[in-house]
Formats: structure tokens, C-alpha cells, sequence
């Protein structure tokens, strides 16, 4: 008899990875799919972080780690929060995770409560939602309209403050609208948050450095409330090892240590080849992340242009990330071939089947007015993928 439990039965399936899967499917008939719903760059991971890898195994790190990571990442992480956000934490603060999702998610078992409420500004990470919801909390949604840059006002998140709230989670740069915080903006959160000593911030910081606006800016540099706030980062975007599985967390020594007691009875330490691989990522020459961003920015440019030129969608300039968040209301409700486009998975598996491209839909991040489209691809694959996109759109009525 199979018998789930509530949290396994209650918890929605990740659509970036389902569209994913499906586009994997396709290709594997040998369909041309041009894989616009990735999260990931496209580059390959720089080679002197290869090197430190194969080198890592050569020593033989291939132990148990600490739980909470090697010392020496941990220093690099101390002194790469030093050194790029003027950040300043002990090596005790620092916990090295299997990927930022796994630091969040440590974070939240260890603050959350059944029926705490932790405030989230839509459009948000896909997996938001579903982790607090595994934590038995309670998302309060605050929803960040394209007319207002997918941006939360200070006025929204007052008014979305309960006494039962215990979190508030924040992504800038935002996945998956490209939206970017100023200093300014967070400087008028931070006003509020310290009226309210319960709650914890979860600062989603990990595209940092996929930023075409300047400086970043975190919610914990303003001294005042920085034992409140969690910043949650890694090396995946920055360094293009998402397969690497290396996220952290800088926090509040009570929080750290939780947590590090958590992470001890779920997963222990995380692997130590990429952890050596990470401090080689910290620590080395960064040419190679502005090099990065440099072409992120290029295809952004690129990409605003291209979706501005087919009829009817609306884009974000997005200041951050890689992804473009177009407004599709235009087409929803028109109808194709027989078949009506009611929402934007509709239009997403039609993109899918029809243009054999592969986007997002917007439900999946709280947003059901657009959908999500990654720009980490070659420049020949997005004015193709857009061609594509442009015919198939234009057959719809």
C-alpha cells in the first residue's frame, strides 16, 4: 500500500526542472530544442578550478569534511565577504552547504515554526514556496508587478508584517525577473525590519555578480540589523559550477550553529573535492567572473532587443541575472491549431512543442502574466530561439 506523507504529498514538483526534463525528452528523439529555461551559465568552469579539483584528488581529500566546511574555505569565504561586500564575519558564522538551495533550506528548518509566516515578494525562486511549506510555515506572497519593476514598495512589506511573522526572503539580483535592489530601497526595508526584532531576513545572494548596474548591495550592511539577516550565497552562478554543489551561508552565530547541528544529522559536509575546488574559485584570479558578466550583459542587450521586436510582449530591462521576464498577457486566451492558450504553461509547452524552445511559465514563480527566459545560451541560439518564437506566436489568433 503506498501511504506518502502530508509534506511529500503537499509539495509542488520544480517547474524549471520538469521543463527541463521535457526539453532533455525531445532531444533525445532528436529534436533540434533550444533550451531557454535553464538556470545556469553556459560556460564551463574555469580551468585553474578544475585544477585545484584534480589536485585535491591527487591529495586525497577524500575523507569526511567538517560539517560546516574546511577551515580554509571557510576563511575565503570570510574574507571574500571582507573584501567584495565590506561584510564582517567570523569563520564560526560561516556553513558550507550541497548548493544555495541547501543553505536556505537549513536556514529556514532552523527558524521555522508550524504556522510561522515568512514574507515573499512574487516573482520568487520556484522553490521558495515549497520550502517553507516543508517547514509547515506560511508564505505571505507580496506581489511585485511589472509596472513597478518587479519590485516590492516599503509600503507592502509594512503591510504584510504580522505577529506571526518570523522571515522575510529577498533575492537581488532576482531570479527571475532581473530586478535589482539600490541601497536606497534596502536602506528603507531596513527601517522597517527594525521595528521587528523576530524577524529573520534570507538574503538570496547568489547572483551577485551577475549585476549590470554597479556595486551589489546586501540588506546586511546596515550595521543595525545585521544579526538579523542571513546571507545566503555560493559559487554556481558566479563561476559556472552548478554541478559543483557548493552554496553558504554568513549569520548569526545562533543561526550558524543550528544549523551546522541540522546539517549534521541530514547530509554532513559537502563534497570535499568541490569545496577545494571553491576556495580555488574564491581565492584565485577573478577575471574570469567579470569576463562572465561582461557576455551576460552583451546578451541581455541582445535579448531586451529581440523580445521587444515581436508584437505584443512587454520585457523588463533586467539590471541583474540572466533571464528575461516578458509580460504575455497578449497572447493568453488566443487560440492555435485548434488548441486555446489559457495560461502560460499552455503557451509554454505549445513554445515547446511547436518552436521547440524551452521557457518557464510565470505560475511557477508566482507571476501568471509572464513567463521566464534564460539568456546564458550562445548569441546565434537566442536570435534563433527568438525567430522561432516570433513565427510560432504570430500563428496564434
Amino acid at each position: 500500500m503506498e501511504s506518502l506523507s502530508q509534506r511529500v504529498n503537499a509539495l509542488s514538483p520544480s517547474a524549471t526542472i520538469a521543463m527541463n526534463q521535457r526539453s532533455r525528452d525531445l532531444r533525445a528523439k532528436g529534436v533540434d530544442v533550444i533550451n531557454m529555461g535553464v538556470g545556469e551559465p553556459d560556460f564551463n568552469t574555469p580551468d585553474h578550478i578544475k585544477e585545484a579539483a584534480k589536485k585535491a584528488i591527487d591529495d586525497n581529500f577524500s575523507f569526511y569534511p567538517p560539517v560546516a566546511g574546511y577551515p580554509d574555505l571557510k576563511k575565503a569565504i570570510v574574507s571574500k565577504f571582507k573584501r567584495e561586500n565590506d561584510l564582517d564575519f567570523t569563520p564560526e558564522q560561516i556553513l558550507v552547504s550541497s548548493g544555495a538551495k541547501h543553505s536556505l533550506a537549513n536556514a529556514l528548518m532552523a527558524i521555522i515554526d508550524k504556522g510561522d509566516e515568512v514574507i515573499i515578494p512574487a516573482p520568487y525562486w520556484v522553490s521558495y514556496l515549497e520550502l517553507v511549506k516543508l517547514c509547515e510555515g506560511k508564505p505571505v506572497v507580496i506581489e511585485a508587478k511589472f509596472e513597478n519593476d518587479f519590485k516590492i514598495t516599503p509600503a507592502q512589506l509594512q503591510n504584510a508584517i504580522t505577529p506571526k511573522t518570523k522571515a522575510f526572503m529577498i533575492c537581488s539580483p532576482s531570479n527571475p525577473s532581473g530586478a535589482v535592489y539600490s541601497k536606497d530601497e534596502l536602506k528603507a526595508f531596513a527601517g522597517i525590519l527594525l521595528k521587528h526584532e523576530r524577524i529573520i531576513t534570507l538574503s538570496d545572494e547568489i547572483y551577485e555578480h551577475i549585476n549590470f548596474v554597479g556595486r551589489h548591495e546586501s540588506l546586511a550592511q546596515f550595521p543595525a540589523l545585521k544579526e538579523r539577516v542571513v546571507v545566503i550565497n555560493g559559487v554556481s552562478k558566479a563561476y559556472a559550477m552548478t554541478g559543483w554543489r557548493i552554496g553558504y551561508m554568513g549569520a548569526p552565530l545562533w543561526i550558524t550553529k543550528a544549523c551546522d547541528k541540522l546539517q549534521g544529522q541530514m547530509t554532513t559536509g559537502a563534497c570535499t573535492i568541490a569545496q577545494k575546488a571553491a576556495v580555488a574559485a574564491l581565492t584565485m584570479e577573478q577575471q574570469c567572473v567579470e569576463d562572465m558578466r561582461e557576455a551576460f550583459y552583451r546578451r541581455k542587450v541582445l535579448m531586451v532587443k529581440l523580445v521587444r521586436d515581436i508584437e505584443g510582449l512587454k520585457v523588463y530591462d533586467p539590471e541583474g541575472s540572466f533571464y528575461v521576464f516578458p509580460l504575455v498577457t497578449y497572447y493568453l486566451g488566443k487560440s492555435v491549431n485548434g488548441r486555446t492558450i489559457n495560461n502560460t504553461t499552455d503557451l509554454c509547452l505549445y513554445l515547446l512543442e511547436e518552436a521547440h524552445i524551452s521557457t518557464v511559465p510565470g505560475e511557477a514563480f508566482g507571476d501568471p502574466d509572464c513567463i521566464r527566459i534564460s539568456f546564458a545560451n550562445s548569441d546565434e541560439n537566442l536570435i534563433e530561439a527568438m525567430r522561432r518564437m516570433k513565427e510560432a506566436l504570430g500563428r496564434m489568433k
